[in-house]
Formats: C-alpha cells, sequence, structure tokens
C-alpha cells in the first residue's frame, strides 16, 4: 500500500498564527483561565489540548465580567469590540490578517455607496463578522439561484468567505455582474484555502481512496471533502486516528491523505504513521484489532450508514461484523420508511438489541436511541414544567393511556378535564395538550393531565377578566343557572349574579319570567369585589327604562290595555304594554257603587283603561275603568244619533220620489 500525503495539509497561515497567540499567551497567563468566543479552531481535539492548557471557550461575551479574551481567526463585527471595551474585557486579536482586510474592504466600500455582497454561509462566524463591518447590512449569496434573484443595484461590491472553492465563486460571481451599473468583485478567497484544495484535487486523481482530515463541522474541511469527491469515489472524512475505517483501507493500493486548516501537525502525524504501519502485515491485523470496538448488548455506538434498502440499513460499527436496523427498530413512527430517514454515509447514533441476528449481522436500534433520549427530555420537561403533547391510545380503566414522545403514560380520568366527562372513549386518538405531574424514569412511570393545562388558562382568563371589570361596563355573559333570588351568569371564567330585583324594571316572582339558562345575554356591572370573589350584575340596567317609553307614546285621555298585577282595598295596579304600573282608584272602577277591588276583577285580567292622570315628579299615574264605559256609552249614543238621522234623511229622499 502506498499513501500519499498532500504537499499543502494542515494549519492555513491564520490559523497557526491564532495557534501560536494563544500558546503565548498562555505562558504568560500566571495560570489565569483566558477566553475564547467560540472554538478557537474547528478541531475538537485541539479544542479540548487547549481546555487543558487554560483556555476556555464562551459563547457570549455578555457572560465575562473580567479577563482576556482571545478573538479567533474568524474575526468578530465592531459591535463585539465595542461591547468588550465597555466591560473592560482586553482583548487578544487573532483575527487572521486576510480576514481583517475584507473588514477593511466592505467598510471602506460602505461607506462610499456600494451595496455589499457576500459569498459564503450565512451561518459561518467569518461571514458574521464581515457582515457586521458593514452596519450588518450586506447580502449573503450561497447559490447560484440566490444570485440569479438578486435585486438590481446601482453599486455592488463582491467578497467571499475566505474557505470558498474557486470555482463556486467564479459561478455565483459571473451572475453578480449583471447585478448593478458598477460592481467591484473581489476574490478573497485565501490563496493557502486554493493551494489546499488544488493540492487535493492532483492527489485524488491518483489515488484509490482518500482521507480528509479535519473537524466535521469546518467549513474549510468539508471543502476538501467536496473537492476530492469529484475525482475518487472512496473518501473519507475523519477528525482523528481512531476513525480510521482499516478493515476497508487495506482493500486499496493508493491513498492520499489531507487535511484541513484547522487540523494540528500532531493529529495529521498519527493519522500518516498509523497508514505507513498497514504495510507490515502483522501491524496490519494489530491495528485492525485494535481499532475494532468491544460491544455488548445495550451499549450506544456511533457508526457510518454502508447502505439503505425499503426495509433495513445497514451500519458499519467498526466491528468484526456489519450491524443491521429493521424497520420495526427505526423509529417509534410506525409510518417511516428507511430511506426517509437515511442515506449512505449518514453518521448515525444507534443502540445495540443483540450481538447476532443469527446471520452473523450485530441487531441494532435507532428507535431504543429515540427513546432513551426521549426519557431525558420528557424529565427536563418534567422539571421546567412545561407542556407535551399526547396523543390518545385508548380509554382504560381509571383513565386514558396515551402516548407521548414515543413513551407510553397514564392520565387518570381526574385529571382529564375541568368539567367531569362520564364517557371516557370521545378522547380516543385525540391528541391532548397536558403537563407531566408524575415521572419515574427508573420505574418507567409517567403521569400527565390536561386538567392543570385547562385550569390555567381558566386562571389566565379569570385574572384577565378581573383587570378588565369596570363599574358600568356592558359585558356578554351566558346564564349559568337560577335561583329564587336571582340569575348566575358565567362571564367566561368568572360568575357574576343578577339579583332578581336587577332582572327587570318590573317586578317578577321568579328569574325564570325574564331569562333561561344557557341563554346569551349583555349585562352591566353593578359592583365587583376581587376578595370575596362578588360581581353584581344588572340585567335590566342595559334596557330602556319603561318610563320613559311610556312618557314617550302616552298621554292623558289614552285609552291602552293593561294586566291587573296587584289589588289593595283602595284600588287595582294595572300594568301596561310599557312595563308601568298605574293605579285605578276604587272609585274610578265601575259607575256602580265598588267595595273593594276584588269584588269585580281578577289578578291577570286584561282591562281597558283610560290615563287620566300623569305625575312626572313622582312617576304616578291614574287609571279608569269606568270612563271607558262612559265613553264607550257616548261613542254608542253617537252613533245611535248619527243612524236615527240617516233614517230620516233617506225617508225624506223617499217621499220626494213619490
Amino acid at each position: 500500500m502506498k499513501t500519499i500525503v498532500a504537499e499543502h495539509a494542515g494549519f492555513c497561515f491564520g490559523v497557526k498564527r491564532a495557534v501560536d497567540i494563544v500558546e503565548e499567551t498562555l505562558k504568560n497567563s500566571n495560570n489565569k483561565i483566558i477566553y475564547s468566543l467560540g472554538p478557537l479552531i474547528h478541531n475538537t481535539q485541539a479544542v479540548e489540548e487547549f481546555k487543558k492548557k487554560g483556555l476556555k471557550p464562551i459563547d457570549n461575551i455578555d457572560k465575562l465580567k473580567e479577563g482576556k479574551l482571545v478573538i479567533r481567526s474568524h474575526g468578530v463585527s465592531p459591535d463585539v469590540e465595542k461591547k468588550a471595551e465597555d466591560l473592560n474585557i482586553e482583548l487578544i486579536d487573532a483575527t487572521c490578517p486576510y480576514v481583517k482586510a475584507i473588514h477593511n474592504r466592505v467598510k471602506k466600500y460602505k461607506e462610499d455607496g456600494y451595496k455589499i455582497i457576500i459569498i459564503g454561509d450565512k451561518d459561518h462566524p467569518e461571514i458574521i463578522g464581515i457582515n457586521g463591518w458593514c452596519d450588518n447590512e450586506g447580502i449573503i449569496i450561497n447559490t447560484e439561484d440566490e444570485a440569479i434573484n438578486l435585486s438590481k443595484y446601482d453599486k455592488i461590491c463582491v467578497v467571499s468567505q475566505t474557505t470558498n472553492t474557486n470555482e463556486k465563486f467564479n459561478k455565483i460571481a459571473k451572475h453578480l455582474q449583471e447585478k448593478a451599473y458598477e460592481v467591484k468583485i473581489f476574490n478573497t478567497i485565501c490563496n493557502a484555502t486554493n493551494l489546499r484544495q488544488k493540492s487535493a484535487m492532483e492527489i485524488a486523481e491518483k489515488v484509490d481512496a482518500m482521507i480528509v482530515i479535519g473537524g466535521y463541522h469546518s467549513s474549510n474541511t468539508n471543502k476538501l471533502v467536496e473537492v476530492s469527491k469529484k475525482s475518487c469515489k472512496n473518501v473519507y472524512h475523519i477528525e482523528k486516528k481512531e476513525d480510521l475505517p482499516l478493515q476497508e483501507l487495506i482493500k486499496f493500493n493508493t491513498i492520499g491523505i489531507t487535511a484541513g486548516a484547522s487540523t494540528p501537525d500532531w493529529i495529521i502525524k498519527e493519522v500518516v504513521d498509523t497508514m505507513d504501519n498497514l504495510n507490515n502485515d502483522n501491524e496490519i491485523m494489530e491495528a485492525i484489532e485494535s481499532s475494532l470496538v468491544k460491544i455488548h448488548r445495550g451499549d450506544i455506538l456511533k457508526g457510518k450508514v454502508i447502505y439503505v434498502t425499503d426495509n433495513e440499513v445497514m451500519v458499519n460499527i467498526n466491528y468484526k461484523s456489519d450491524g443491521i436496523i429493521i424497520k420495526e427498530e427505526l423509529s417509534n413512527d410506525p409510518n417511516v420508511m428507511p430511506k426517509d430517514i437515511f442515506k449512505e454515509g449518514d453518521e448515525v447514533e444507534v443502540y445495540v438489541v443483540r450481538l447476532d441476528d443469527g446471520e452473523g449481522n450485530v441487531v441494532l436500534s435507532t428507535k431504543r436511541i429515540e427513546t432513551i433520549k426521549n426519557w431525558d427530555k420528557l424529565a427536563k420537561i418534567y422539571e421546567e414544567k412545561d407542556e407535551v403533547e399526547c396523543k390518545v391510545l385508548k380509554d382504560i380503566k381509571g383513565g386514558l393511556s396515551v402516548s407521548v414522545m414515543g413513551i407510553t403514560g397514564f392520565m387518570p380520568a381526574s385529571q382529564i378535564s375541568v368539567d367531569y366527562v362520564k364517557d371516557l372513549s370521545v378522547f380516543n386518538g385525540k391528541t391532548l395538550r397536558a403537563k407531566i405531574i408524575d415521572f419515574n424514569q427508573e420505574k418507567k412511570r409517567i403521569i400527565l393531565s390536561s386538567r392543570v393545562i385547562e385550569e390555567e388558562l381558566l386562571e389566565k382568563k379569570r385574572e384577565e377578566l378581573w383587570n378588565s371589570l369596570e363599574i358600568g361596563k356592558i359585558i356578554n355573559g351566558k346564564v349559568a343557572r337560577l335561583t329564587d333570588f336571582g340569575a348566575f351568569v358565567d362571564l367566561g371564567g368568572l360568575d357574576g349574579l343578577i339579583h332578581i330585583s336587577d332582572l327587570s324594571w318590573f317586578r317578577i316572582n321568579h328569574p325564570s319570567e325574564v331569562v333561561s339558562v344557557d341563554e346569551d345575554i349583555e349585562v352591566e356591572v353593578l359592583d365587583f369585589n376581587r376578595e370575596k370573589n362578588r360581581i353584581s350584575l344588572g340585567l335590566k340596567q342595559t334596557l330602556p327604562k319603561p318610563w320613559d317609553i311610556f312618557i314617550e307614546k302616552r298621554k292623558t285621555g289614552d285609552i291602552v290595555t293593561g294586566k291587573v298585577v296587584n289589588m289593595l282595598d283602595f284600588g287595582a295596579f294595572v300594568r301596561l304594554d310599557e312595563g308601568v304600573d298605574g293605579l285605578v282608584h276604587v272609585s274610578q272602577i265601575s259607575k256602580a257603587h265598588v267595595n273593594k277591588p276584588s269584588d269585580v276583577l281578577e289578578i291577570g285580567e286584561e282591562v281597558e283603561v283610560k290615563i287620566i292622570d300623569i305625575n312626572e315628579e313622582e312617576k304616578r299615574i291614574s287609571l279608569s275603568i269606568k270612563e271607558v264605559e262612559d265613553d264607550n256609552i257616548v261613542e254608542d249614543m253617537a252613533k245611535n244619533e248619527e243612524k236615527e238621522d240617516l233614517e230620516v234623511s233617506i225617508g225624506d229622499i223617499v217621499k220626494d220620489k213619490q
């Protein structure tokens, strides 16, 4: 086996400069912790080594109150530098000089009125930093389609992420040429990046397999993988020597090795030494044996997908035999197909179900990993009292069997709703929002409640309602229940009472005469006391006053119809259509002498009355029945006289004709 190491591999100038600056800073730190804004370089092993020496990565500058902060080679925006200055934090600027030059360029062209276009990954720290130097107003483009769809500008200035490939940059820049009257395009791809990619491509064309060493999340390393795959079918991206797939590599005659800009020399050397030792048969077997993991049932491993079919996924777990995930062990969702979630080359975390399926394969499961992780998620949800969605599987004795994140839990009948539910089967198949009220991962016990969420929502509604109440305000409600003394109204979480005296402008014997249960009504807030949980409401206050209607419609002398509603010795009270009561004095009931009203009238009897007086100040109405009778007699007499006159005139006409 022959191995070829790329001429340009490993640390670029900018990364090496940053590493040297940090090494020197740590040497003179007197054992004090130095911070870096994000990992110094995209290499897990190197970052861990720096941690041991005293370099601590942080995500947010706000977490610092004092100390020294390293700005890594990616650079940062001026806002970060200003914040560090305000917090009195000493900055150690390890920004790559090539990146710093881009900062200066975009700042200048932004000030000269150019729209800044940045070709690269919008989430990459280098791009975020560059955009900060043009007031975060740059347009970030990463595909040809984005370039084609870009609006036109008067002037644009185009720069690139330093780790882009020239091929990608040139394709995108070609479309940008047409997007402004004045276009300035600067290929700011680092020369070291070009050399590294070119070197990798040249080797990839000559070898059977390529090994690319570098962080899995490193942009420039992934670009090397991309470049290598164009010329070589067998490309392996690894972070360290332990990741080498030795069983596969021994099949090849020539192997190329390159490394990303964040890969330390010592990691490259370990990989090269391991590959060189494979030329000795004994050392090959020792290397392969030492590279194979020892596995047991219940272990959680990482592997790489070899191939995917409609029914299974085959995984390389760096063991003497491959692992297999059957469809039933794929996911908690039974409808998921293997090809929906996996493709060849994917890294996957798996659970070892058993070591042999009878055909020499290790039986693996991603579903059980999902379940393990979901138990951890549910533990956090329980601790933080967050809500979850659960699907009702079926009603069982005492409650509901539910599925939450693929794990079976129980919801007691008393915890389903604030309202009593007699038939629990109505919930089968439904999805409920709930909270975990009891949780024991060891005993695999989860008790849930959707009732507590309803109660919280009701409490929130009550709070909002209490805060919105104002005396005199008109609000909507629904009649909840009736009592002898009034009607209770649901206002949407709070109950208020309409006293019987506030239901109607006239006297009633029972609330049912005015309202009925479940009826929607408008009421006025008369008074409320939050401490005593009392709300007084009025219905009649939302209606026109009967007296006002009566005054508007009626006058003295009108003859109207009414109903006898009460009788005393001195007279009878008659309720008119407008809802007001008038008095018919005993002397006004009849021409004949009447000792008391009950001798000639009955409660509920309809009578015709004449309005003989209206006292607006005291709101009193005097009525008369006998005057209606007198008016009727007079009217009858008038009709008779008219009839007699008519008969006389007709007789005269007949005589004349004769």
